[in-house]
């Protein structure tokens, strides 16, 4: 979704791209997951699935567009970003996604005044999608990663750290052995 920029990044070695332009609808995401998984590829990054939430043509469009109750409206929609969620969950390969994130707000009394209050970034897709995958990291502007959410044990309440090659062989092996990895191999920078 992101017009082209995986091509900055060819000089980390081979892949393949699957342009999705607009509109972002959750079938053309899952056509896309199909499509990857039907070319045999072991491994599928959506970047960015923020695009199937708030851009053109994306479940948050749709539901501006429809006429009637918008609380019923939900009923429509809600579905239809469920299957998006569950092609990504349920796809027999690895599924990375990336997702825009935008500064999250909470509103807290002070002094008898409701004033918002920064709590850290949010990834700009529905609520509630960080409980569907297994490893969620977070990445600062200058690329250090924390984990926000770990079910592998791995990751989280450590140090901030880059992603790197050897990340990614931790995690596959993990997925692969079904059993937590030692951690004494990641290099913290």
């Amino acid at each position: 979704t992101e017009r082209g920029s995986a091509s900055l990044y060819s000089h980390l070695g081979e892949f393949y791209t699957l342009p999705l332009e607009a509109p972002f609808t959750p079938e053309r995401y899952i056509q896309a997951i199909r499509a990857v998984i039907q070319g045999g590829f072991k491994v599928c990054i959506i970047d960015s699935i923020s695009h199937e939430w708030d851009r053109k043509r994306g479940i948050l469009e749709i539901h501006e567009s429809m006429s009637g109750n918008s609380f019923t409206n939900w009923s429509k929609l809600t579905p239809r970003h469920n299957a998006f969620v569950n092609a990504i969950i349920e796809a027999p390969i690895y599924v990375i996604t990336a997702g825009r994130a935008k500064q999250d707000y909470v509103l807290t009394d002070k002094n008898g005044k409701m004033v918002p209050e920064k709590v850290g970034l949010k990834t700009v897709t529905r609520e509630g999608f960080d409980y569907e995958v297994t490893l969620s990291f977070d990445l600062d502007i200058k690329h250090w990663a924390t984990a926000s959410k770990d079910r592998t044990g791995l990751f989280m309440d450590k140090p901030q750290f880059k992603i790197s090659q050897e990340t990614g062989i931790i995690i596959k092996q993990w997925c692969e052995s079904g059993k937590e990895s030692p951690l004494n191999n990641i290099v913290k920078a």
